[in-house]
């Protein structure tokens, strides 16, 4: 599971979300040095995977719809970029004649699979509230859905 551009670029926009205040587009764009058009693209994802919604009308922008501390690292990854994988022969949809050679298994595939696992465990273990604010910190100033963080 290789972490794209793409993919950091949806962690930082949850990060500049994490305060629970309404944000534009543009303002996300601006605070988290992401290109305006990459921003929107990857804020629909977000919204088509329910972590931010949309407030429409004048005073409009976007927001948290989830706590933070229901949120992993995996989740924005896998709303960003479902098919992430380490190596093009762990996505199932691969061909590889040595997947399941029957004389001659693949022990790469077996290696790759593995560390793979380990990569989505980790990532699946951290929540967004720990990744911005820290494990730490006994509270969080202005957190949204009224988050604590231990």
């Amino acid at each position: 599971m290789f972490i794209t551009k793409e993919c950091d670029y949806g962690i930082r926009i949850i990060r500049a979300l994490a305060d629970g205040t309404k944000k534009t587009a543009n303002i996300i764009s601006n605070e988290e040095k992401i290109p305006y058009t990459i921003t929107s693209k990857i804020i629909k994802k977000l919204m088509n995977a329910a972590y931010v919604q949309s407030i429409r009308g004048s005073n409009g922008g976007y927001q948290l719809s989830r706590p933070l501390d229901t949120i992993t690292l995996v989740d924005i990854i896998t709303a960003v970029d479902a098919n992430r994988c380490i190596n093009e022969c762990l996505r199932n949809s691969s061909v590889c004649d040595f997947k399941s050679h029957p004389d001659r298994p693949c022990t790469v595939h077996h290696e790759l699979a593995q560390a793979q696992d380990i990569m989505v465990s980790a990532l699946r273990s951290k929540t967004m509230d720990t990744v911005i604010y820290g494990k730490f910190l006994s509270a969080v100033p202005n957190a949204p859905f009224g988050d604590t963080v231990i």
